[in-house]
């Protein structure tokens, strides 16, 4: 049978996972341990399609706000719920499918998300209501949430171990770009057009949505995930469509089959598997939560420390956001050869001492303020790469949607309402107990991290997802063979 192979074919300058000479290569030990291809490159950017416009949906809305809060006239509750909408939306998204992305498929969702995506970027010109604005926001925070699961899943379950860290990792750039771009583009029409702009700001996500949904047509399906539902002969034409005819899918079987076998919804919540669920979605919520509320309220906060209003506000927003993306490119070459553990416990430490500054000293001098949020913005970055890289790693393939959408859902619990809360924190008690509380979060989110994150470095998704009767991992993080154990099942 002939098969149609995709620009990431397997190259010949590869031998050692060439064709053995007794028969077929196994795909078990080819798709951890391949050479990285125009096909994993290409399947990366069609993933951080998703990233890049949440950045950018959540970050457009700071600068927006600015106009539309008097021409829509929004109360402070209403603006609150404003930025906020997003973040329940990817609530509500990642709560719900991820669950079905794991029951019908990658694929079929990694468009059909976007479609929503970029009908209600449009929809948002032609507001004239507070709760037309709302809603379009949930349904976009909905559409972000569902893409989360979906894109992480299939993006994972195609990487190679040694680049599996880094390329997850960098999914969370696109999302700063996205971030930065927004800003920009926020500045620029605002100072162009003026406050009224705030409608095509919104709208102006319709373009590079788009360009993505064009990009995600005729991605093929994830084979470790054909396996799980026991369809071997589809995943089989699947692989030798993107590696050619020498790939054979009898190790990957053997190896995923047994160990995700029925496993539901109900698995994330007894055992290891809720002990793994806690520590992701804790420390996802310690680090997402005042991030958000720094991007979603960007001028308002710089404006309160008395660094500029309007649009000058603005300017310094979006040297901020090129900060936070900074931050993340060191991490991303850290969380391969540091390892992931070591990489966010040391994270959180460099991002409590600026979050203290600024709540001891928010009367402090320009250069301070600046400072500590410039410092802040760039130590984020190991938090920020790992909190799509762990949940992905440490579930297997049958709930590897569902826990990272559950994960996404309860970080985004503690964003909404740290969104929803900070302009009234920063009414009510003001700057410095404002930025105490948050500091206060990015403790916790250290000390969970000392006492529960794992170390998956160069490990297979097989290996980093086993549930073993150890709780202890190798110290340099290298790869630990164990048989992947059977959970509870859910029927």
């Amino acid at each position: 049978m002939t098969h149609t192979t995709f620009e990431g074919s397997l190259p010949a300058s590869f031998p050692q996972l060439q064709q053995p000479k007794g028969g077929l290569m196994s795909t078990a030990s080819f798709l951890d341990n391949a050479p990285l291809t125009r096909f994993h490159k290409k399947l990366l950017l069609q993933s951080a399609g998703g990233p890049f416009l949440d950045g950018y949906l959540l970050s457009i809305i700071g600068i927006a706000l600015v106009g539309m809060t008097p021409e829509l006239r929004l109360s402070t509750s209403e603006e609150s719920l404003a930025g906020a909408a997003a973040l329940i939306g990817i609530f509500i998204g990642g709560m719900a499918f991820g669950r079905v992305t794991d029951r019908i498929g990658r694929q079929l969702m990694y468009t059909v998300d976007l479609i929503a995506l970029v009908v209600a970027s449009a929809l948002c010109v032609f507001v004239n209501a507070p709760w037309q604005l709302i809603l379009l926001r949930l349904i976009i925070g909905i559409a972000i949430g569902a893409d989360y699961p979906i894109a992480t899943a299939l993006l994972a379950e195609w990487l190679p171990a040694k680049k599996r860290g880094a390329m997850l990792g960098s999914l969370v750039v696109f999302w700063f770009i996205g971030a930065t771009v927004a800003t920009f583009v926020g500045f620029a029409m605002s100072a162009v057009f003026g406050d009224a702009s705030w409608r095509f700001m919104l709208g102006s996500a319709i373009v590079p949505g788009a360009v993505i949904l064009l990009m995600r047509i005729g991605t093929p399906e994830s084979p470790r995930w054909l396996i799980s539902k026991g369809r071997v002969a589809e995943a089989q034409q699947v692989v030798r469509s993107v590696f050619g005819d020498d790939v054979d899918l009898t190790g990957m079987a053997r190896e995923e089959a047994p160990a995700v076998k029925q496993l539901g919804f109900k698995a994330l919540l007894r055992g290891q598997y809720l002990r793994r669920t806690f520590f992701c979605g804790f420390f996802y919520l310690a680090a997402v939560t005042p991030l958000f509320a720094m991007y979603t309220f960007g001028p308002q906060i710089l404006g309160s420390f008395g660094l500029g209003e309007g649009n000058m506000s603005n300017l310094g927003y979006t040297l901020i956001s090129l900060l936070f993306l900074l931050g993340c490119l060191p991490a991303l070459r850290w969380t391969e050869t540091m390892g992931r553990r070591p990489l966010l416990i040391w994270s959180f430490v460099a991002m409590l001492a600026p979050m203290i500054i600024l709540a001891v000293a928010p009367s402090g001098p320009a250069p301070l303020v600046i400072g500590a949020f410039a410092f802040y913005a760039l130590a984020s970055g190991g938090p920020n790469i790992l909190e799509w890289s762990y949940p992905n790693e440490i579930f297997p393939t049958e709930i590897r949607a569902t826990a990272m959408g559950v994960v996404t859902a309860v970080s985004r619990i503690g964003a909404a309402i740290g969104t929803f809360l900070l302009p009234l924190g920063l009414d009510s008690i003001g700057t410095g107990p404002t930025m105490m509380v948050a500091a206060g979060l990015t403790a916790a989110g250290l000390i969970v991290s000392m006492v529960l994150a794992p170390e998956t470095k160069n490990r297979s998704l097989a290996e980093a997802s086993a549930v073993t009767s150890s709780r202890q991992t190798p110290s340099d993080g290298s790869a630990r063979t164990a048989a992947p154990a059977v959970l509870d099942r859910e029927p």
